[in-house]
C-alpha cells in the first residue's frame, strides 16, 4: 500500500480540515506533528514513505535528504513557492513537486497578524497580560504610545505590504515604503511615499517588513540599520526571520534602543533556550502568520487532490513539468 507522510501539522489541525477518508482508503495515511530534530531524524522517519505531503519551508528539503529518500515518489507542497525545497532534486530524480494555489484562503491573514502585533507592541499587551495572569495589574507596563500621527515604513510594498499601508492610513497614520525595486507609481497607487532605506529607517515609528526571503533580501535588516532607528521605534516581522540581522536585534533590544513584534525566527521551531525567548521589548507569536481556518480550508483539499492525482497517474498542479515528459 503506498504510504504517505503528513508533515508540519504543528497545531494538529490537519485532520479536521479536509476530509482524508478517501485518500485513507486507498493509502496509509500518516500525519506528523512535532519538527524532525535535524536530517538524519527526518530520513529514519520518512526513509518508508512514498508520497510527502510538506507545510510551506516547515521543514526543510534539501537535495541532500531528498536523495536520502529511496522511495519517495511525489512531494507536495503547500502555496507556490517554497525556499526550502530543493526542486531541480526533484527533477532529476523524477519525483513531481505538486503545489497548491490561490483562491479561497485569507490572503490578508499575515497583514493581519501584523497589525495586531504593531498594536500589541504599542501598548505592551505581552506584559500587560503576563502581570494580570501573575496577580498584578499596571506596575512594571511600559506605558504605550499611540499610532495616530506617527510613521508607519513599510520595508516591501507587494501585495501584504499594501494591505498593511491600508491598516496603517486607517489607525491615521504617515505611512512611508521602501524596497529595492520600489518605484514611485506603485507607492502612489497604494497612497504612500517611497522614500530611502536610510530615510525609512530613521524616520519611522514603527516598521514593518513584508519581503519574500531570498539571497538579496536574507540579512537586509543589518546592524548599521537597526542603529539608525528612532529611540523606541517598533520593528514587526511577519516575514521571514533571517531577513533582519537576529544578533544586532537581540543587541539593540537589550540596549532598551527599539521594540521588536516578531512572528517568524532564523529558526524554526524556535528552539527552548533561545536568547529572543527571554529579551526584553519583545511581543513574540509562534509563526501564526497565514495560519487560520481559511488558509487550512484551502491547503488541505488541494493536498488530498494532489496525491490522489498522482496515485491515478495524472499529477495536477505540478510545479516541474518536465517530469512528466
Amino acid at each position: 500500500m503506498t504510504r504517505i507522510a503528513v508533515l508540519d501539522d504543528w497545531q494538529g489541525v490537519a485532520r479536521g480540515a479536509a476530509d482524508w477518508a478517501p485518500l485513507q482508503a486507498r493509502a496509509d495515511v500518516v500525519f506528523f506533528q512535532d519538527a524532525f530534530a535535524d536530517q538524519d531524524d527526518a530520513v529514519a522517519k520518512l526513509a518508508d514513505f512514498d508520497i510527502v505531503l510538506s507545510m510551506r519551508e516547515r521543514t526543510p528539503l534539501p537535495g541532500s535528504l531528498i536523495n536520502r529518500l529511496p522511495k519517495l515518489r511525489m512531494l507536495g507542497m503547500t502555496g507556490a513557492r517554497n525556499l526550502s525545497l530543493d526542486t531541480p532534486a526533484c527533477t532529476a530524480r523524477g519525483i513531481p513537486v505538486c503545489c497548491t494555489q490561490g483562491g479561497g484562503y485569507n490572503d490578508s491573514a499575515t497583514a493581519e497578524l501584523a497589525l495586531g502585533l504593531l498594536i500589541g507592541a504599542a501598548r505592551g499587551l505581552a506584559v500587560g497580560d503576563a502581570n494580570m495572569r501573575a496577580g498584578g495589574f499596571q506596575m512594571g507596563v511600559p506605558v504605550g504610545i499611540g499610532l495616530a500621527g506617527k510613521t508607519l515604513g513599510l520595508i516591501g510594498l507587494g501585495k501584504l505590504g499594501a494591505y498593511m499601508a491600508g491598516y496603517g492610513k486607517a489607525l491615521r497614520m504617515d505611512v512611508i515604503a521602501w524596497s529595492q525595486n520600489l518605484k514611485p507609481e506603485r507607492a502612489a497607487e497604494v497612497g504612500v511615499k517611497a522614500v530611502s532605506k536610510e530615510e525609512l529607517m530613521s524616520t519611522s515609528d514603527a516598521i514593518s517588513i513584508h519581503m519574500v526571503l531570498s539571497d538579496r533580501s536574507r540579512g537586509l535588516v543589518g546592524k548599521a540599520d537597526i542603529a539608525r532607528m528612532k529611540q523606541g521605534a517598533i520593528i514587526v516581522n511577519t516575514s521571514r526571520g533571517p531577513i533582519i540581522d537576529e544578533a544586532a536585534m537581540l543587541e539593540a533590544l537589550h540596549a532598551n534602543k527599539i521594540v521588536a513584534a516578531l512572528d517568524v525566527y532564523d529558526r524554526e521551531p524556535l528552539p527552548a533556550g533561545h536568547p529572543l525567548r527571554n529579551a526584553p521589548n519583545t511581543m513574540l507569536s509562534p509563526h501564526l502568520g497565514y495560519c487560520v481556518k481559511e488558509t487550512w480550508d484551502g491547503f488541505y483539499p488541494q493536498m488530498i487532490e494532489n496525491a490522489m492525482a498522482f496515485m491515478d497517474g495524472k499529477p495536477v498542479r505540478v510545479t516541474n513539468p518536465e517530469v512528466l515528459k
